[in-house]
């Protein structure tokens, strides 16, 4: 082992066991809540562009597909997050050999995975849209976008794993700098395709397509250059890596994949409804939902790794002390959040919708706030299920990922939309993150007694 690399496993060593967590925050948090509001502002502005450029139809048409979207990039996400748990608690336990079986395992799945998943996109596409009630404008504008992401599936996916490799390994700034760079690479590349060139709807995709593609290249390049504790070995695809890897990523993957679902069902009751415009308005409320959700995942998900590894070294107290961090944290910025796009929903709606499709605006902002109250309670949920995450109890994971993504939503769908029509699915996800934010607590106080009663 080289110096450089004995420095870098020294340097993730310390800033996990021994570093004050204050400290901590600042360094492994920090960067990743940048990265993410970065990484969401690029989605917002694609939002932004193509509502502006091409008009309400093709923002309806993108907002209509972006569930699918997702689905593709959960299973590369399910890979990433399943294996990144099993190879922070191995290099806790100074297991490398194993962490590097894992690493390289893991990215060789996620590639093969983007093949097939993005194959059977590809050919799918316009019989998907068609099942969802979309008319034939819809379903043109949608398929043009959606196969673009396929396409690009087998060497873009990966993207969504290499920032946990990356910062597992502790090149945390380097994971950050790389993510804002390709940020704003496609927010360019979009304005002159779209903008400049006035290329249509597929322009949109292949811009993000083209920046991840190169965001992939240069965050492998510390992997390739022996810079990191994690290097490419042997790949052993056993099936009890496979199942470690994906009984760790399932809760995340289901909780990506059942929102998705319920997302797809919601844009159907939305056609039926109110047509594009009430699609148009979801889709204003999902952008603003993704920035919150970006925010409260890069914090969550910066401090698995810290989580992980020392759970696996067995410093159970400072593994309490960074989640009741994480926590908090996440608590005070959902109210911040909240608070903001509360005062001005008027204003982010007109971002995306352009001034003489006053109707929408309208809609927009009535269902922004009802929609808003969901950041009260949604930090709960999703610090709890990244703790579980972290720790390997799965099962809990699942349990909320599933309710809070898929049951919640469709209970209260399926009972509301009848006696309220749109506005049920405006209040629909702040009743859920509630009901979610009440199942969680009571799974950490369960949990919490059974690890008393084990030591």
């Amino acid at each position: 082992m080289t110096k450089r690399m004995g420095e870098t496993i020294m340097d993730y060593k310390l800033l996990f066991e021994n570093v004050k967590l204050h400290r901590l925050f600042l360094i492994v948090a920090i960067p990743s809540i940048i990265s993410m509001v970065v990484s969401g502002l690029y989605q917002v502005i694609d939002g932004i562009f193509v509502g502006r450029f091409l008009g309400a139809q093709a923002f309806a048409a993108i907002n209509l597909v972006m569930p699918l979207v997702i689905i593709n990039f959960s299973v590369a996400e399910l890979i990433g997050v399943g294996s990144s748990v099993p190879i922070a608690i191995k290099l806790g336990e100074k297991d490398y050999k194993t962490a590097n079986t894992i690493f390289t395992s893991a990215c060789i799945l996620i590639v093969l995975s983007g093949f097939v998943l993005g194959g059977t996109f590809f050919i799918f596409a316009e019989s998907i849209l068609r099942l969802m009630g979309a008319d034939e404008t819809m379903i043109s504008l949608g398929a043009q976008y959606f196969k673009v992401y396929a396409l690009a599936a087998p060497f873009n996916l990966i993207m969504f794993a290499v920032d946990n490799y990356l910062r597992i390994c502790g090149k945390i700034k380097y994971s950050m700098f790389t993510n804002i760079a390709v940020s704003v690479m496609i927010m360019i590349v979009e304005f002159l395709m779209l903008g400049v060139l006035g290329w249509g709807i597929w322009a949109a995709a292949l811009a993000s397509c083209l920046g991840m593609g190169i965001g992939t290249l240069i965050c492998f390049i510390p992997f390739l250059t022996g810079k990191t504790q994690l290097h490419f070995v042997k790949p052993q695809l056993t099936r009890k890596i496979v199942g470690t890897i994906f009984t760790n990523g399932f809760p995340s993957f289901f909780s990506n994949v059942s929102g998705r679902v319920a997302s797809i069902l919601i844009n159907v009751y939305l056609i039926r409804l109110g047509g594009a415009a009430a699609v148009a308005t979801y889709g204003v409320l999902m952008y603003v939902d993704g920035i919150v959700n970006q925010v409260l995942y890069g914090l969550c998900d910066s401090l698995q790794p810290a989580v992980g590894y020392n759970y696996g070294a067995g410093n159970h107290e400072r593994v309490k002390k960074i989640v009741s961090m994480c926590f908090g944290v996440c608590a005070l910025i959902s109210f911040v959040l909240m608070g903001l796009f509360v005062f001005g929903r008027e204003a982010l709606a007109t971002l995306f919708i352009r001034a003489e499709d006053q109707a929408i605006i309208e809609l927009t902002v009535h269902a922004m706030m009802l929609f808003t109250a969901s950041f009260a309670f949604r930090w709960l949920s999703l610090a709890a299920q990244c703790y579980f995450t972290a720790v390997s109890q799965y099962t809990y994971a699942t349990v909320i990922a599933t309710a809070t993504a898929f049951a919640f939503p469709i209970l209260f769908l399926l009972t509301l939309v009848g006696p309220l029509g749109l506005n049920a699915i405006w209040l629909n996800m702040p009743l859920s993150a509630l009901a979610a934010a009440a199942l969680s607590v009571v799974l950490l106080l369960v949990s919490g007694k059974k690890q008393e009663a084990t030591r």
